[in-house]
């Protein structure tokens, strides 16, 4: 018969336990010892043999014949065995032990020095020795607890177990057990309503074991295998008998520890789901708000519809202003935060094995992107406001010169129809009708002098209604009565002419002294009357390329000297004897003084025909009109050198002031040598000067006029001055500080471009210098917005140029929005590496060396691989993708993996996620799936009062409000299918 060395464990597959020697041989001989495995070891046999109906009272004895023995390895392992012998033969037996021992030896064990002959023979230290080889291998071996197994995975479950309650300190299965309280309390931390634990107290064993041996028998389905004199009564309590009583322990709650293994992995998996469903709520309602905003915004930013006040359009830019500083960055940090907030929930997912999060339809980051996209109208905005504003002050400084001319021309126009329509000429004298016909033709002049202002004005009228003048009507109008009454006098003026004419040859004198008043006056006064309007011009300022100012030498205008006026030495007087008087209307003189008479018998004037004095014609000053001078629209300033210019020209103006006060001087003569004439002649002379309206009063009144307006215009050119002396301090101000920002934000864009790609520290280092540098690019904003204050004040002044920087205040704007957007996600980049780290298992020697390979292949430091550079970079970290069809299709697999959308290039973030991927070690659905039929005790259905009692509240709720009712034969009431649940947690169903 063969004899079986009877070895507890073959180290070379199952290293449950330390050899021991023999069995301790010598350990067995203590009767103490043996009696307590006599006792444990029946009692454990016994609570497995029942299962099959049958018990052992002694144990050396029962498995003699090996029938029982052969049973009891069939019942704890449930396999067949070989058939029995049934025979009563010593032969019979001894088969049947060798059957028995051969089964054991096939599970790994070698067994030292036991044959069937000792065990037939009912040699009682090798049958316990069988028995304890058997409860080793069937009852303690499969125990593991972390990193253990065996004996020391039981003993590391028990101190786990008893760590919270005080006075118990397992350290080996021998004494830590004698005072009952190791059991007590491994018996409460499973069953806590069993045993009031708090009652128990250390110095009475007795109790303390009798307590938990008689509540786990009763309880617990453990039967009693030592009694409380056993343990209490020995110095060392044997160590196979404790640890075959407390492993019985273990199974009994390893059921509840499967269970609580099992839920905590459903509330791990729950917690994650919730936690994605939530950021996925979150994203859902940040994209509505954005698209909700946007979809205000953009008709406001695409509204055109011009104001018809500079006050109303001036708000549009001031709520323009606050949409840019206020309204619109806030929402730029959303926009960012709202792609951050979605790779961050892409890569939990795929850290957790869910499908991508596919938002609702309308709200993907692209579509929020597209119509982000539609506020770029707000860059022809501010723009189009601008030039509302200039057009609206166009506006009303034309209409203001279309008043101030019709009012001149309406003023002028005053009672001239009703001069033309009179029949005075029918009952004239002969001198009056000379001088009537004298005075139609100095009104004609008058008339022509006029005829550029009428254009004018219907020139600013035509100017407004190209320029949508809100008042155009009124204009319209008032310039078509202006057209019309300036026809109607043309008319007039015609057939007035048509008149006198006919009776021309009536005419035979005329006062000519009236006449050369008349003659010098008239342009005189015109000549006043346009140095008072361009005196009156005001400035407005546009650009550069728009101003058009003529110069003084442009202006001309014939000097007092150019008036060719006949002088006294002129006149020819004959001798006293020839004396021969005409009327008094041929005389013509210069001055009293100048007439060399004796008495009026003896004066002989020459005719009027022969005093040389210069006709209207010949006297060479240019009208008003004739001045070359720009209209007031043209006279645009926008520097301090034009400014000066014009003030150049006005101090040639006043130059002329003096010969100008001659010429009035000589005017007023002429008057005053009339009334001298008259007085002197007693010439009836009743009214006015027949040849003219105007008189010396008017002139000296639009003298003083002229005086008075020369120092307003002075006043105006210094404050011009000083205007653009201000400007240009603004332009300076702000170029200054944009000169500096626009490049610190290109350096810093740069920076951050630079500190993507390198590699310095751990991941923690990256983020944390990240994060300061984004703390100090924050800290940078008061800057920003002393600049946006510059600007305002620049806007403010109306200037629109700026030739001291290349820098607008929305190049600065649109590079500080990206400097914030691009710190951002390249801080969300590194947390996304370091969520896919520590999911994956990951090293930071190991992501440190796919940083270094990725940026060895990344040849031009743009962030991203191709397809080819993508494809060396995992050649280089060891992947075999060979040069052939086989290899091709591999890399085109991986490529679809790392690059979805076909760009043909794939990103770092892309690239760690692969490599992750080819480690990890994620929960699956099946594995989701065993954990509920554990709770569910293999059932195909699980119950709401299993849910609440195994999981936390709120996670218990979780699954019951999303678990649908089981429907499978076996259903019972209220039964929830935990398996289609599991699969809709990974996106292989619907949830």
């Amino acid at each position: 018969m063969p004899t079986f060395d009877m070895d507890p464990y073959d180290g070379d597959e199952n290293d449950y336990m330390p050899q021991e020697d023999d069995w301790d041989r010598d350990m067995l001989l203590d009767p103490a010892w043996e009696k307590q495995q006599r006792k444990t070891f029946t009692a454990w046999c016994n609570s497995h043999l029942r299962k099959a109906g049958t018990q052992i009272e002694n144990i050396e004895e029962d498995f003699r014949d090996g029938l029982k023995l052969m049973l009891l390895l069939e019942v704890i392992s449930g396999e067949r065995l070989a058939k029995p012998e049934r025979g009563k033969m010593r032969v019979h037996k001894i088969s049947n032990v060798n059957k028995a021992l051969h089964y054991i030896t096939s599970k790994g064990v070698k067994l030292v020095s036991i044959g069937a002959e000792e065990i037939v023979d009912g040699n009682a230290k090798m049958t316990l020795g069988m028995i304890w080889t058997i409860i080793l291998r069937f009852a303690i071996q499969d125990i593991s607890v972390e990193e253990t197994s065996a004996k020391e995975g039981l003993l590391l479950w028990c101190q786990r177990k008893t760590a919270p309650y005080k006075n118990v300190n397992i350290q080996n299965f021998h004494i830590s057990w004698k005072d009952g309280l190791g059991f007590c309390a491994l018996i409460h931390r499973h069953r806590p309503e069993l045993i009031d634990y708090g009652k128990l107290r250390k110095d009475d064993p007795m109790t303390n074991l009798n307590t938990a041996f008689d509540v786990a028998e009763k309880y617990l389905d453990i039967p009693k295998m030592l009694d409380a004199e056993d343990i209490v009564g020995t110095a060392r309590p044997d160590e196979k008998a404790i640890m075959t009583y407390v492993s019985s322990f273990y199974h009994a709650f390893s059921g509840a520890q499967k269970a609580e293994t099992a839920a905590n992995r459903i509330c791990k998996v729950l917690a994650v789901n919730q936690e994605n469903e939530q950021l996925m709520e979150d994203y859902e309602k940040l994209a509505s708000d954005l698209l909700e905003w946007i979809r205000r915004t953009i008709p406001w930013l695409e509204n055109r519809a011009p104001e018809n006040t500079m006050q109303a359009m001036q708000q549009k830019l001031e709520d323009f202003r606050d949409y840019r500083r206020q309204h619109k960055p806030p929402k730029v940090q959303e926009k960012c935060q709202l792609e951050i907030n979605f790779n961050t929930l892409q890569t939990k997912l795929r850290l957790s094995n869910r499908p991508a999060f596919m938002p609702s339809e309308g709200k993907m980051v692209s579509d929020v992107s597209n119509a982000w996209g539609g506020l770029e109208a707000e860059k022809g905005y501010e723009e189009w406001l601008l030039n509302e504003i200039r057009r609206l002050e166009r506006l009303d400084h034309l209409a203001e010169k279309f008043r101030q001319k019709a009012a001149i021309h309406e003023a002028w126009t005053e009672g001239k129809e009703e001069m033309l329509q009179a029949r005075d000429f029918e009952t004239a004298s002969l001198s009056e009708i000379k001088a009537l016909l004298k005075k139609h033709e100095a009104f004609e002049s008058d008339l022509a002098a006029h005829q550029d202002r009428v254009e004018q004005i219907a020139a600013i009228a035509q100017e407004l209604n190209e320029l949508d003048y809100y008042d155009s009507l009124s204009v319209n109008s008032r310039c078509q009565r202006t057209c019309d009454r300036w026809d109607a006098l043309g008319a007039l003026t015609q057939k007035r002419s048509e008149a006198l004419q006919r009776t021309e040859k009536l005419l035979e004198t005329i006062d000519q002294l009236y006449l050369e008043f008349a003659k010098r006056a008239a342009p005189f006064n015109n000549w006043m009357e346009g140095a008072m309007e361009d005196l009156q011009d005001t400035f407005i300022v546009h650009t550069i390329e728009e101003i058009q100012v003529s110069t003084v030498e442009e202006i001309q205008v014939s000097t007092v000297e150019e008036i060719q006026v006949s002088t006294v030495e002129e006149i020819q007087v004959s001798t006293v004897e020839e004396i021969q008087v005409s009327t008094v209307e041929e005389i013509q003189v210069s001055t009293v003084e100048e007439i060399q008479v004796s008495t009026v018998e003896e004066i002989q004037v020459s005719t009027v025909e022969e005093i040389q004095v210069s006709t209207v014609e010949e006297i060479q000053v240019s009208t008003v009109e004739e001045i070359q001078v720009s209209t007031v629209e043209e006279i645009q300033v926008s520097t301090i050198e034009e400014i000066q210019g014009l003030s150049t020209a006005h101090e040639q103006f006043k130059a002329t002031l003096p010969d100008a006060d001659k010429e009035r001087g000589a005017i007023l003569g002429i008057h005053s040598e009339i009334a001298k004439i008259v007085a002197t002649y007693h010439v009836n002379m009743a009214g006015t000067n027949p040849y003219t309206t105007i008189n010396p009063q008017d002139i000296n009144a639009k003298w003083d006029k002229v005086r008075q307006l020369v120092p307003q215009r002075d006043q105006a050119l210094i404050e011009e001055h000083a205007r653009q002396q201000n400007n240009e301090r603004l332009r300076r101000q702000f170029a200054n500080q944009a000169n500096v920002i626009g490049p610190w934000i290109q350096t810093k864009m740069e920076e951050i471009g630079r500190i993507s790609i390198e590699m310095h520290g751990t991941l923690e280092d990256q983020l944390t210098h990240l994060r300061q540098y984004e703390k100090n690019i924050v800290n940078y904003k008061p800057k920003i917005d002393q600049l946006e204050g510059d600007h305002q004040l620049i806007q403010e002044a109306l200037i629109f140029d700026n030739k001291h920087t290349n820098y607008t205040m929305e190049h600065i704007r649109v590079g500080w929005e990206q400097l914030l957007t691009t710190i951002a996600r390249t801080i969300n980049e590194i947390e996304n590496q370091i969520l896919t780290r520590d999911a994956k298992g990951i090293s930071q020697d190991q992501m440190n060396e796919f940083r270094a390979s990725f940026n060895h292949f990344d040849r031009d430091h743009s962030g991203t691989l191709g397809a080819e550079e993508f494809k060396a970079c995992l050649i280089s970290l060891g992947f075999d993708i060979a040069n052939d069809a086989q290899g091709e299709a591999e890399f085109s697999r991986i490529m679809s993996i790392v690059d979805p959308n076909r760009v043909g290039v794939v990103t770092f973030q892309a690239f760690i996620d692969f490599m992750s991927r080819e480690t990890a070690d994620t929960d699956t659905a099946d594995q989701v799936m065993a954990s509920f039929k554990v709770l569910a005790g293999d059932k195909n259905f699980i119950m709401a009062d299993e849910l609440r009692r195994e999981l936390p509240p709120d996670q218990a709720e979780y699954c019951i409000a999303r678990m649908a009712p089981y429907s499978g034969t076996d259903a019972v009431p209220g039964a929830l299918d935990y398996m289609s649940f599991s699969t809709a947690l990974y996106g292989e169903s619907d949830l």
